[in-house]
């Protein structure tokens, strides 16, 4: 049996005993009726997440995923492609945004090597990133699929191998991504699974003009129309117009899920992974938390096609996991007014109409 059908199989539900818990204890506590509003949403559905009572969430683990992409050969980046191997460089020496917002939310940053156009064996030898290198890059997919059937499913196996290798010593993930061009295939995604057409979907990424925008536009198009995705297989769709990036993140949320490891999901490239593993495994939503809403305009969509609402709308729109990053001090916030806020009863406060 493969790997992704195992995950599946063994995809547990959330604990309702320990949600339950802990909205008994979130009424209770020294403040007018759920005052904190979705700082207490989240602390109970961290609860049913874990299945734990209170929910641990001290461990934190960004996984930032790279790959290149064969369309950036049609000019819908400003930027070339050899950036995502020097940015990659640029993380493991610490020097990237990421690394500075992992810093202050006390989480390790791991790089993994999904498909990068670049040779990054020195430091996969030096233990520096991890390598689940499926291709030197992606395929032109404005001239036929981006990756075969079997490399879509290698990839999405490789991010649940990740998950399963770093899950003992992490208790909640946050996604990332880095690969110039990954904006593109992310707009097609959601255009499929949105239904919406992609001029609706499609931003300028790394700040293109609108020249370039409109050819971005059509490439896409292109895509989608020459490789005529099944809309009901997501294998398909991620193979036809998809990246070795967004398999990984994809397989990372369903590793992360079987665990009962919430998964704090970055911004539009992360969410059409994410809304790759809801398509294989629905159950997988319960699991993932939007971290924020970027200013890509298909992310409100992606968003929406998986019924998150995120916890901050800061008009980020770099990707490597900063926003899973800003808010994972929010998701330690929700638990500690769980734990460390007293009861009316603790305190020998009375409630109102007591």
């Amino acid at each position: 049996m493969r790997l992704l059908e195992t995950i599946i199989q063994q995809m547990p539900r959330i604990d309702g005993e320990a949600r339950s818990a802990a909205r008994a204890r979130l009424e209770q506590l020294t403040m007018p009726y759920w005052a904190l509003g979705r700082l207490m949403d989240l602390a109970e559905e961290l609860a049913g997440m874990t299945g734990k009572m209170p929910p641990v969430v001290a461990r934190k683990t960004i996984v930032t995923m790279a790959a290149d992409h064969g369309i950036t050969a049609q000019g819908v980046s400003g930027y070339p492609r050899e950036v995502t191997v020097q940015m990659v460089h640029n993380i493991v020496s610490g020097g990237a945004s990421i690394n500075a917002l992992a810093r202050l939310a006390g989480a390790r940053v791991v790089v993994v090597d999904m498909g990068v156009a670049g040779d990054l064996s020195d430091l996969a030898q030096k233990g520096h990133i991890i390598s689940k290198k499926i291709g030197s890059g992606t395929g032109d997919m404005t001239k036929g699929p981006a990756m075969s059937r079997e490399d879509a499913l290698r990839a999405i196996e490789a991010g649940i191998e990740i998950a399963q290798e770093l899950g003992a010593t992490t208790d909640i993930f946050g996604t990332g991504e880095m690969g110039i061009g990954n904006t593109t295939p992310s707009s097609a995604l959601v255009s499929i699974y949105g239904h919406i057409p992609v001029s609706e979907v499609t931003g300028r990424g790394t700040g293109i003009n609108d020249q370039q925008l409109a050819n971005k536009i059509a490439m896409i198009e292109k895509a989608i129309h020459i490789n005529d995705p099944e809309l009901t297989d997501p294998l398909d769709i991620l193979s036809k117009v998809g990246g070795y990036e967004i398999g990984g993140i994809a397989g990372l949320i369903l590793g992360a899920a079987s665990q009962r490891k919430p998964i704090l999901v970055d911004g539009f490239i992360s969410t059409a992974g994410a809304l790759i593993a809801a398509h294989i495994e629905p159950l997988t939503k319960d699991f993932m938390i939007a971290s924020h809403r970027s200013m890509e305009i298909g992310h409100r969509i992606a968003l929406d096609c998986l019924g998150k609402k995120p916890l901050l709308d800061l008009d980020l729109r770099l990707g490597e996991g900063t926003g899973a990053a800003l808010a994972m001090p929010f998701v330690e916030a929700a638990v500690r007014i769980l734990t460390e806020v007293a009861t009316f009863a603790e305190a020998s406060v009375s409630k109102a109409g007591a």
